[in-house]
């Protein structure tokens, strides 16, 4: 039974429509993995299974893949699983390696970048939910959490650089130029 004060009122019910979810990238073939820019991206819960308050993304990035700069006005959190990479946050740059876990605070210009020649998985968690949704529109379906996404031609690249850029507004985000 709950107890309730005016300082701390009461839990809601618990929602029965919402229902456990575990994923298991390499194996449920129900999960969607996303070539893009170089990298795979498994989203295994997205913000529909969350009510939108996160979703969180399986990231295989190759060596010398990663995003380039970037910013969102949503929090993201990295756990990084396997191998090190280099993130840059407001420009200065430190190496993370596995076990760590970086806090990107909403709206800081960022990117990480897998500078050793082995493949980095990390995961990803955006607060609240929604990148998901950019990756799904920008990126392409591959099989399996470490496929790699399609060598682009020049034609491809400008093509998806257009793209990105028009939608990523859309998804709380800003493209920034390499420094």
């Amino acid at each position: 039974m709950s107890e309730s004060t005016s300082q701390y009122p009461p839990l809601p019910p618990d929602d029965l429509q919402r229902t456990l979810t575990i994923a298991k990238p390499d194996t449920d073939q129900t999960l969607q993995h996303i070539g893009l820019v170089g990298d795979t991206y498994t989203i295994t819960v997205s913000g529909d299974e969350t009510n939108g308050r996160f979703c969180v993304i399986d990231m295989h990035i190759p060596p010398d893949g990663g995003p380039g700069p970037h910013r969102h006005d949503f929090e993201e959190t990295f756990i990084l699983l396997e191998g090190e990479m280099q993130a840059t946050f407001r420009g200065k740059k430190s190496i993370v390696r596995a076990g760590d876990t970086v806090n990107i605070p909403s709206n800081a210009p960022h990117q990480f970048h897998n500078i050793s020649s082995k493949p980095v998985r990390l995961l990803c968690i955006c607060s609240p939910a929604g990148q998901e949704n950019f990756f799904q529109q920008v990126g392409v379906p591959v099989a399996t959490r470490t496929t790699a996404p399609p060598k682009l031609d020049k034609e491809q690249q400008q093509q998806f650089i257009e793209k990105a850029h028009t939608l990523a507004p859309r998804y709380r985000t800003e493209l920034l130029k390499e420094a």
